[in-house]
């Protein structure tokens, strides 16, 4: 049984006399279902001082990517509530002012692109500038922490969704990765880790005993969280990547692609621990709203073999394979970036983009990163905790 940061720093007496501010949103639990803010607030000695939500807000009502939220007041706390996806994506030196701590309690999903972690790297720049010592607490990655895949984001791509040099499966717990960007990339501020108790890094959420609730409105189940790290990079593409779906990132399609003949080829490639199932969908909203899209539904076999990177990319080479003149990528702006084509920020660099352009295999792109990912893993290694 896995026991959260967020358990053992409020079973400790580390924030008697404190007052803290939070940064968290509706996924921040604990195994008895008991919110962080709700947990800080009832704890003897300690006042809660301010609440600051990340993209979707606070409490992630705000369904699709790429829309702010407004900052507000907790009626029922009497606390501000500080959008950190607004005019500002750092906490700027009133918000912070007069907390002991800042602690910070999100549940990340695995991927480079998940913008959590950098909201995260925004309240440690912005923390050590007004020095206030940060304390994150320790959540499970839900997809495990032994596999890394896809290549580094390359300098000069950096972005909201990419701020370091990381594969887009790091495979580390968001206080891992607390600790290299602030120690490796040189953030600087006061940081203490609440490491988890049970927690072997082999381990996928619904293995830890602790309860599943959707991180954002787009990652719904643990399935999603799985492929994300591939699909995500549809995001970046006119294909829809089964946003408006009770599917979304493992239903894929377009209204230009007949759903079985693109499966079987995709079944045909025979990539590990994954079946296409043909799929035919309509999404309700976002890409090709209304619009009947043929595809497939990505179906994990073997989790422990499947690569939801390399998936993710033999998917977008075999759309542009089946149709290069209806094939087209995502123009800009996208996720604050007015400049550079949304699937090179996603991608980390416009190599993929490249690749996949030239019609290069999958399996030679995938192989293009073993370089990467033995370094990345070189290099994360002082900063694993389990």
């Amino acid at each position: 049984m896995v026991r959260l940061g967020s358990d053992l720093l409020l079973a400790s007496s580390r924030l008697k006399g404190a007052r803290v501010g939070v940064v968290c949103n509706h996924a921040s639990l604990d195994r008895g279902y008991l919110h962080i803010v709700d947990r800080l607030a009832t704890t003897p000695d300690v006042t809660l001082a301010a609440i600051f939500g990340p993209q979707h807000g606070f409490r992630s009502d705000v369904q699709d990517n790429m829309i702010e939220t407004p900052h507000a007041d907790d009626s029922m706390r009497r606390v501000p509530v500080y959008s950190l996806y607004s005019e500002t994506r750092e906490p700027t030196a009133a918000m912070l002012a007069g907390l002991d701590f800042l602690i910070i309690d999100l549940q990340d999903i695995g991927a480079r692109i998940y913008t959590y972690i950098y909201t995260m790297a925004n309240c440690l720049r912005a923390c050590a500038k007004h020095r206030v010592p940060v304390i994150v607490c320790d959540r499970p990655n839900p997809i495990g922490g032994t596999d890394v895949e896809g290549g580094l984001l390359v300098a000069g791509f950096e972005s909201f969704v990419g701020q370091f040099p990381i594969p887009m499966r790091h495979g580390m717990t968001i206080g891992e990765l607390a600790r290299l960007f602030n120690e490796h990339f040189g953030l600087g501020a006061t940081l203490e880790i609440v490491k988890m108790q049970g927690w072997t890094r082999d381990m996928y959420t619904d293995t830890t005993a602790v309860p599943w609730v959707m991180p954002s409105p787009n990652i719904p189940t643990l399935d999603t969280a799985i492929v994300y790290p591939g699909t995500v990079l549809f995001e970046g593409i006119l294909i829809s990547e089964g946003r408006g779906t009770t599917r979304p990132f493992e239903l894929i399609g377009a209204p230009w692609i007949e759903a079985e003949s693109f499966s079987r080829r995709m079944n045909g490639l025979g990539l590990p621990g994954v079946y296409f199932r043909p799929a035919v969908f309509e999404p309700t909203f976002q890409k090709h709203a209304k619009q009947t899209c043929g595809g497939c539904q990505i179906h994990v076999t073997d989790r422990r073999q499947f690569q939801p990177v390399l998936v993710g990319v033999a998917l977008i080479a075999m759309f542009h394979q089946t149709d290069p003149g209806r094939f087209a990528w995502r123009q800009p702006p996208y996720e604050y970036e007015h400049d550079k084509m949304p699937i090179d920020i996603l991608a980390g660099s416009a190599v993929l983009r490249q690749q996949i352009e030239a019609d290069v295999d999958a399996s030679e792109i995938a192989r293009s990163w073993r370089d990467d990912q033995e370094a990345f893993r070189k290099l994360r290694e002082p900063f694993l905790l389990y």
